[in-house]
């Protein structure tokens, strides 16, 4: 379901678009809010949601949203450095790092977050919640919890060889 659009040097996908009705004197009314992932594909990555009375505003909503909320995340080379785990709610999100060649092994709303981010392998898997929402947020949660090499062994006052 995620289509995929460049604005600059921004990537940003549409995860999810819902239609929410209320229900007025003449008859419905619907409105749309759209969950999109942002990323400029070299470390960085956002969510935003966005709601309107038409999809394309919606869309431009979350993603002006998504802008705002990047994050860098640390990666090493195509794939993330180490196991780690997200959690959001009742999501939960394992990403283990892969070798090079393997793709991105993932369901959309994760595999939006690492395209969108610029990891190009991975290894996931969703527990929990399959709300699109809830495991975009874990997902996100996941990747700012990474540390690279040289930022654990400046952490910990320690060589790691």
């Amino acid at each position: 379901m995620a289509t995929e659009t460049t604005q600059g040097e921004l990537i940003d996908k549409v995860v999810k678009i819902r239609r929410c009705a209320a229900v007025v004197k003449g008859g419905r009314r619907f409105s749309f809010t759209a969950l999109v992932v942002v990323g400029d594909g070299k470390g960085r990555v956002g969510w935003g949601y966005g709601k309107a009375n038409e999809v394309p505003p919606a869309v431009e909503k979350a993603v002006k949203d998504g802008g705002r909320s990047m994050v860098p995340v640390a990666l090493e080379d195509t794939t993330v450095p180490h196991l780690v785990k997200g959690r959001f709610g009742a999501a939960r999100v394992t990403l283990v790092p892969a070798r090079p060649g393997t793709g991105v092994i993932a369901g959309a709303p994760v595999r939006a977050v690492c395209e969108a981010c610029g990891i190009k392998d991975i290894l996931t898997k969703n527990f929990g919640t399959n709300n699109p929402i809830n495991v975009v947020k874990a997902t996100i949660n996941a990747l700012q919890s990474l540390r690279s090499k040289s930022e654990v062994e400046r952490l910990r006052g320690v060589s790691l060889s």
